[in-house]
C-alpha cells in the first residue's frame, strides 16, 4: 500500500512540473516586459486630453511579441507599434487573453480607424483601413470612455505632430 501511494505522489509531482513547463511561457509574459522602453503619450479627443503610459514595439521581435500571453493591462496602459513606414497593417489576438481597443494612426499622429473591442484568442484578421505607420492597443472599452474617433490626434516624439 505504501508503493502504492508512493507512486502516486510522484504522478502528481509529475504531473505539476509538466503543468509548470507548459504554462513558463505564459508566466514570462505576464506582466509588462521589463526590457520594452515604456514612454507617455497623450491621446487628444473631443472630451479632452488623456494620459497613457505606453510600451514601444519598434523591432520585428517586439512587434510580433505584441501583447501575446498577457493576463492584465492597466487602464491607461496600452502598446504602441512603430511600422517604420506608412503601409496597410493588419493584426490579430493570436495568443492575446486581453480583449483590446486598436487605434490605427498615420505618420502624423492622427487617428485612422479604430477596431473597438477585438476578440481576444481569435485568428481573426483586423485590418488598418488604409495605410498608417502605427497602432495602438489599448484595454478594450477604452475608445469608448474617452470618446476617441477617427480624425483625433495622439501626441508622442514619434508623430510629426510634436516639436
Amino acid at each position: 500500500m505504501t508503493q502504492v501511494v508512493g507512486v502516486r505522489l510522484r504522478r502528481g509531482f509529475l504531473l505539476i512540473v509538466a503543468a509548470l513547463v507548459l504554462l513558463a511561457p505564459d508566466a514570462a509574459y505576464a506582466a509588462s516586459d521589463p526590457g520594452m522602453r515604456r514612454e507617455p503619450l497623450t491621446i487628444v479627443t473631443s472630451m479632452g486630453r488623456f494620459r497613457f503610459e505606453a510600451e514601444i514595439a519598434d523591432t520585428p521581435e517586439t512587434r510580433t511579441r505584441g501583447l501575446m500571453f498577457r493576463r492584465s493591462m492597466g487602464e491607461n496602459e496600452g502598446m504602441l507599434f512603430d511600422f517604420k513606414f506608412d503601409q496597410p497593417i493588419s493584426m490579430w489576438m493570436r495568443n492575446t487573453y486581453i480583449p483590446l481597443d486598436m487605434i490605427f494612426i498615420l505618420a502624423d499622429g492622427r487617428v485612422n480607424a479604430i477596431a473597438e473591442n477585438t476578440k481576444p484568442l481569435s485568428r481573426d484578421i483586423i485590418p488598418s483601413q488604409g495605410p498608417v505607420r502605427y497602432v495602438l492597443e489599448v484595454v478594450a472599452g477604452t475608445a469608448k470612455r474617452i470618446g476617441l474617433r477617427p480624425g483625433d490626434r495622439i501626441e508622442h516624439s514619434l508623430f510629426r505632430n510634436v516639436q
